[in-house]
C-alpha cells in the first residue's frame, strides 16, 4: 500500500500550473472577444489587436500575481505585532 504524503510545501506555494494556462487563455480570449465586438460596434479594425495584447498582459500579470514567491508566510503589521505580543 502507497503511503499518502502531504505536499511539501513549495509545492502548495506554487499552485497548479493550469491556473496560470487558465489566466493567460480567459484574458486573451475575453479581451479579444471584447475588442472583436467593439470593432463590429464602430467600424474600426485595430481594437482586437489591442483586446488580445491586454488580454494576454491582464493574464500575465495576475499569472505573477499569484505564483510570485514570499506569498505563504507575509510578515505580520506592525500593530499586529504589538496585538499578538500583548495577548501572551
Amino acid at each position: 500500500m502507497a503511503s499518502s504524503t502531504p505536499p511539501s510545501s513549495t509545492t502548495a506555494q506554487q499552485g497548479d500550473p493550469w491556473h496560470a494556462v487558465g489566466y493567460l487563455g480567459a484574458g486573451v480570449g475575453f479581451y479579444g472577444a471584447v475588442g472583436w465586438a467593439l470593432d463590429r460596434w464602430l467600424g474600426t479594425s485595430f481594437l482586437v489587436v489591442l483586446g488580445i495584447l491586454g488580454g494576454a498582459l491582464l493574464g500575465l500579470y495576475l499569472t505573477w500575481v499569484r505564483f510570485r514567491p514570499g506569498l505563504a508566510d507575509p510578515e505580520p503589521a506592525a500593530g499586529e505585532q504589538s496585538r499578538r505580543e500583548a495577548d501572551r
